[in-house]
Formats: C-alpha cells, structure tokens, sequence
C-alpha cells in the first residue's frame, strides 16, 4: 500500500486547523506560541509532500523545510523571551489583560 499525497495534505490540514483554533482560542502566551509552531509543522509538511510527490528530482521543497525550521528556531527563542519579559513586567501571561503592547 503506498501512501499519497492526499494523506499528508488531509494531516497537514488537520494540524493547521488545529494550530489555528489554538491560537485564535487560547489566553495563554505559550500555548498561542504553541500554535504557532503546529501551523508551521503542518507548512513544513506541506513543503516535503510536494517536493516529494510534484518535483522529486528537485529538492527544493526540502530546501524550504531546513529553512523554515531555523526560522521557526529563532521564532521560539524571540517568543519565549519576550512571554519572559512581559511575565516580568505583568506577572501574567495571559494575553487578555495586556494593553502594554498597543502602540
């Protein structure tokens, strides 16, 4: 049996849909930093699937993937710095009762 492409477009759109129902939901800082990261996965699934099953001579769906990866790397460590920061400053992390940020 040989899994297709739909299949891992079906669990890139169940975890996209699950990451943006976190982040819309959610009052926590982390878990909406979590949220995030799920959308991202199911992006990077999104990149391997079609690198693999549109182009498999190229690896440039694979190419994005590492990418995206650092990106995501670099987005967890500013995000966690800055729910320290304002966990400092609130001593809550709760993204309802911020009005700091508001420019």
């Amino acid at each position: 049996m040989r899994v297709g492409i739909e299949a891992f477009l079906m669990l890139a759109a169940v975890l996209f849909s699950l990451g943006l129902y976190g982040a819309v939901s959610k009052k926590g800082a982390v878990q909406v930093l979590m949220s995030l990261e799920l959308m991202a996965v199911a992006v990077n699934i999104n990149f391997v699937a079609f690198s693999r099953f549109v182009t498999p001579v190229s690896m440039d769906g694979l190419f994005f993937t590492v990418f995206s990866m650092v990106i995501s790397a670099a987005e967890v460590g500013l995000g966690l710095a800055l729910i320290i920061a304002i966990y400092r400053r609130a001593r809550s992390s709760e993204l309802t009762g911020l009005s700091e940020l508001k420019g």
